[in-house]
């Protein structure tokens, strides 16, 4: 059982091969001002790492992340060394968690920021994806604000592999489509109103 690298699926077409399936990692560094319907505490290191070495031995290579998860990206530096090129890595800008609750800041600046404390977090000198963590207005940011062009930045100057937005609007997700590598979006039986992204 599990996936063998055969299986893996291209992604879009930025060159990278990820499973099928991959491994959320907010419930790994923040349990605090988050929507679940009960409280959870964060597992220890030793239960976060027989996650990915099962995780590994299954063939899943995608691993996402984001600043906004609180402490996944320093337990994710921590663990992974030595296996950083067995896996896939995705993490977010433009939502940070400080305390109890998220900020949200789309600027150059604190793009850049983010991306170098991510870097340093990860314990890596390369991000594999890199994708804007939208807020409700998704199309308004991705259209005026300065977080794309600083992705762009980075990417052309080999620190990231892939760009794009995780979306919550279809016009959002249509543009990202258009200008980035890679749109994350919510799809399953209960929710298709992105279907046409």
């Amino acid at each position: 059982m599990g996936f063998q690298p055969q299986q893996w699926r291209a992604l879009g077409a930025c060159g990278l091969k990820v499973s099928p399936l991959g491994i959320g990692t907010v419930k790994l560094g923040r349990n605090t001002g988050i929507k679940y319907p009960q409280a959870f505490e964060l597992p220890d290191d030793d239960q976060v790492s027989v996650l990915l070495d099962t995780a590994r031995a299954l063939g899943i290579n995608l691993i996402d992340t984001a600043p906004a998860y609180g402490i996944s990206e320093q337990r994710l530096g921590q663990l992974l060394p030595g296996s950083r090129g067995d896996w896939v890595i995705c993490t977010k800008v433009g939502e940070q968690y400080q305390g109890q609750q998220s900020s949200h800041d789309f600027s150059a600046k604190a793009t850049r920021l983010s991306l170098e404390a991510s870097l340093r977090q990860l314990r890596t000198d390369y991000l594999d994806i890199v994708l804007v963590h939208c807020a409700d207005d998704d199309l308004d940011i991705l259209q005026h604000a300065e977080v794309l062009a600083e992705l762009d930045r980075f990417k052309r100057r080999g620190y990231i592999k892939a760009i794009g937005a995780s979306t919550k609007s279809v016009a959002a997700g249509l543009l990202v489509v258009e200008e980035t590598d890679i749109v994350m979006l919510t799809y399953n039986l209960d929710d298709q109103s992105q279907l046409p992204v």
